[in-house]
């Protein structure tokens, strides 16, 4: 069975003489001297690149959920001796370094513009092209991607069904506006119609019961549904990116005063003090203190001590007794108690940095500035798209697919790529 997860689609025959790397080492090199993994540096995770060079981009938020996933990955391990199937250190340090290579510039604003610009022609959502991107884009080899293993591949389906299966219906947009109305177009999670080959081929070694189960879904809002499960792989990563999300930039927007002290008591405290949580009565006070000390060295303290704390207090639950896989039955959980804590601190984050209309104003600005720049390259593609793109896009069968080549061609663009790019085609510059 192990052997069949470290197969990869296409089988090479590279010229590495005495190379004792283990299949997920090689994966994990790929991942690190891809372009698409260099370009997270300039990419927005939270603030705008340029206002500030103090604060994380996605490629430094993708490693630190590396950090946080490896520690997870460890107390899971002591936790669970007799578990044989556990990923390696190198598995995960994968999936989480690149979790976030398929999501555009502009953060959630690029994605729900190219979302509503794709919304004739299979969507666009962040996680499905980071599959896409590994597996098919990159050019480590010709229509392979970074050619990574089956069970890499299955750890970056952070949503297991096909997109088009999970629209039930679509919000209706005034063709005389030049705005969207942003929650409208959020995208369905899952993977690209067009993707399914990658997705039929990982999924393969699963019975036909598991693989029926896991794209099992329910009604998420007016529009769409959500999957329930994904692998254990998957499982660990996203825990290990809440925890990045909710502490680590929780101190970003409390280093640069984009959170003060008086947000924190107004807004976090109070939920946090309503919590039923023994360690938040022994620990609240403290950690306060700590967290809008002057001194550095005490918020670093504080941040350091949350991301120890969920850590330490997450353990391997079942997910669905009905799953014959164990890589598919079990999951990773946090405590009652600090998962409480932890959904206070992500809602925090994003009721009052996220949404803060300054913010959602600056998404506003990238939004519509990547769905000027898809319309612009759509009316003539094969003036404007560079070369080597152009022949992709002349070999594309069908419309869908044209955009699909177009849309990837968008989402791989920088924050700043983008803006640069925007200002020679409408603002005359060079």
């Amino acid at each position: 069975m192990d052997l069949i997860w470290q197969q990869r689609r296409c089988e090479q025959r590279k010229n590495r003489p005495n190379d004792n790397r283990s299949a997920f080492q090689v994966d994990r090199s790929r991942i690190i001297h891809a372009a698409a993994f260099r370009r997270l540096q300039a990419k927005t995770q939270i603030m705008s690149i340029g206002v500030n060079d103090f604060y994380r981009t996605r490629l430094t938020h993708s490693l630190e959920v590396a950090q946080i996933g490896t520690g997870l990955l460890r107390h899971l391990q002591n936790s669970h001796p007799d578990f044989s199937l556990f990923p390696n250190t190198s598995l995960i340090e994968t999936l989480c370094l690149a979790h976030d290579i398929g999501h555009p510039p502009f953060g959630h604003g690029g994605e729900t513009a190219l979302n509503f610009m794709m919304r004739e022609h299979g969507g666009f959502e962040g996680n499905a092209q980071t599959l896409r991107i590994v597996a098919k884009l990159e050019p480590y080899s010709k229509g392979f991607g970074m050619n990574l293993t089956r069970r890499t591949l299955l750890g970056f389906i952070k949503y297991p069904a096909l997109i088009n299966q999970l629209w039930h219906s679509q919000a209706e947009h005034d063709p005389a506006s030049s705005f969207i109305t942003a929650h409208h177009w959020l995208p369905a999670k899952g993977v690209y119609n067009c993707d399914q080959d990658i997705f039929d081929w990982v999924l393969a070694p699963f019975s036909n019961a598991d693989k029926d189960l896991l794209q099992s879904n329910k009604p998420w809002d007016d529009f769409k549904n959500k999957t329930q499960f994904k692998s254990l792989d998957c499982a660990i990563m996203e825990m290990a990116d809440d925890i990045a999300y909710a502490v680590h930039d929780l101190e970003d927007a409390i280093a640069t005063e984009t959170l003060s002290a008086s947000d924190w008591h107004n807004y976090a405290m109070p939920k946090l003090k309503a919590l039923d949580s023994p360690w938040l009565n022994q620990n609240l006070e403290s950690l306060t203190q700590r967290l809008f000390s002057d001194d550095e060295s005490f918020r670093k303290d504080a941040i350091g001590e949350l991301v120890n704390l969920f850590i330490v207090n997450s353990s391997m639950q079942t997910q669905n007794d009905a799953f014959e896989s164990e890589l598919l039955r079990n999951t990773v959980e946090l405590e009652p108690e600090f998962a409480a804590i932890l959904q206070v601190l992500k809602i925090f984050v994003y009721e009052r940095l996220i949404r803060e209309p300054k913010m959602q104003q600056i998404e506003f600005s990238g939004q519509n500035l990547l769905m000027d720049l898809f319309k612009a390259f759509a009316s003539d593609p094969m003036r404007l798209l560079p070369h080597t793109t152009q022949v992709i896009f002349e070999e594309a069968h069908d419309e869908n697919a044209r955009m699909r080549v177009l849309t990837d061609y968008l989402s791989g663009m920088s924050d700043e790529y983008a803006r640069k790019t925007h200002a020679r085609l409408f603002a005359g510059a060079v």
